[in-house]
């Protein structure tokens, strides 16, 4: 029985931690290089004209820089998971949306 509990305990928390992820590509399609903060992962640079592919937590804040403030970009939900991203899109709505 025991054996069966720890099966079972182990199999939801498998499943658990997929559920709680989202795969999906960032994607540059200026000819600048985008610098990104993902804190306790990683600070990519976007190259001009490039797709990178990333697998974060749900919950997850990613960041650009803006006139050398911090600003965020969007927080990771189960809706990006599959998608492709326009970063340089979704900065220019957030700066517009931000009034900065």
């Amino acid at each position: 029985m025991r054996i069966l509990i720890i099966g079972l305990i182990l199999s939801l928390a498998t499943f658990g931690l997929n559920a709680q992820s989202a795969s999906f590509k960032l994607k540059n399609n200026t000819a600048k290089s985008i610098p990104l903060k993902i804190p306790g992962v990683m600070n990519p640079n976007l190259s001009p004209f490039s797709t990178s592919g990333v697998d974060l937590k749900i919950g997850q804040k990613i960041f650009f820089k803006y006139k050398g403030k911090k600003h965020l970009l969007l927080m990771v939900s189960k809706e990006q998971d599959g998608q492709h991203v326009i970063v340089n899109k979704l900065i220019k709505r957030r700066i517009k949306e931000l009034n900065l």
